[in-house]
């Protein structure tokens, strides 16, 4: 091969060298308007909110320097420490309850596709089902509160139905009990995040081979064998990312306990995001509230990452 005919070492398409580096520059000016929108409206305000946490300030006047007092304050007090508490119990209702429910609605929808190895009938009314366990995720969180506001009332529903099955000793006023409404409000967390977490689950599904599920079959594998056997163990990706949406959620939770308690009785539901809201709008403590805020956010952050490490291990 001669020099004339020989390939053209470093030179772009066009004959030019540079031709791979300058498609990489102009490739950053497509992410350059997206990036600058992250920069403004995340990077920035997260930095501007750990700089307010080292101050005292009303939002108002003059604010006086800090330091790290407001984070002292922060795990010192027993309200704010019973905030963060709440919130990591709520990751029991919003995180791993929906992560089952979605598993078994999963296992129960993709039944014939898994027992036929992806071959024979659909089920009927798939689509219907998939409406009906999508709609907590098209319905406002607003109108979710409401609603099962009202659910929980005296007169409600919940105690309507318990009364006329023969339990109406367990009736009571659910979002007002001091025993009972973090329990009521992790439950309607449990119902909003349970049809994410199926869809989630179900498109997984569809990504197994079926010639995996015939080889199963040729085992003897029933169709519960074949969902803990074969399907659960292809989920891992998609329950990693359900884990992690669910678990923000939690812990980020603000729309359901504002509509349903207000963060009552006492303290009984306040999370770290209603009392951010309280102590910047209510009380006039904006520095305390962001102290509060960016250690909810390192504590996202390191749940996220303990997360995505973990599932990374048992992927390998």
């Amino acid at each position: 091969m001669t020099a004339a005919t020989g390939p053209r070492v470093g030179r772009g398409r066009n004959g030019r060298r540079g031709g791979r580096g300058g498609r990489a520059w102009r490739g950053y000016l497509y992410v350059l308007p997206a990036a600058a929108v992250y920069l403004a409206f995340a990077v920035l305000p997260a930095l501007h909110t750990a700089y307010l946490s080292l101050f005292e300030w009303d939002g108002v006047t003059l604010g006086e320097w800090a330091g790290l007092r407001n984070y002292r304050e922060v795990f010192t007090d027993p309200a704010l420490r019973g905030a963060v508490f709440n919130a990591l119990v709520l990751v029991v209702f919003f995180a791993f309850l929906p992560i089952l429910a979605g598993l078994a609605m999963t296992g129960l929808l993709s039944l014939p596709r898994a027992s036929l190895g992806g071959a024979g009938p659909r089920r009927r009314g798939l689509g219907v089902y998939r409406l009906l366990f999508m709609l907590p995720q098209v319905v406002p969180l607003v109108a979710v509160g409401v609603t099962w506001r009202w659910l929980y009332g005296e007169d409600g529903l919940v105690n309507e139905t318990l009364g006329g099955i023969g339990l109406g000793g367990w009736a009571r006023p659910w979002l007002g009990d001091f025993d009972w409404a973090l329990v009521a409000v992790g439950l309607v967390g449990t119902w909003v995040l349970s049809g994410l977490c199926m869809m989630l689950f179900l498109a997984g599904v569809h990504k197994i081979d079926p010639q995996v599920y015939e080889a199963a079959r040729l085992d003897g594998a029933g169709p519960v064998r074949e969902f803990v056997s074969v399907t659960l163990p292809q989920l891992r990706g998609e329950l990693a990312v359900a884990l992690t949406v669910t678990t923000v959620a939690a812990l980020a939770s603000f729309d359901i306990v504002y509509v349903t308690t207000g963060g009552g009785p006492g303290e009984e539901t306040t999370v770290p995001g209603l009392l951010v809201y309280k102590l910047a709008f209510s009380e006039g403590k904006v520095g305390l509230a962001a102290a509060l805020g960016v250690v909810l956010s390192l504590l996202i952050l390191v749940l996220v990452y303990v997360i995505n490490r973990l599932s990374r291990t048992e992927g390998t």
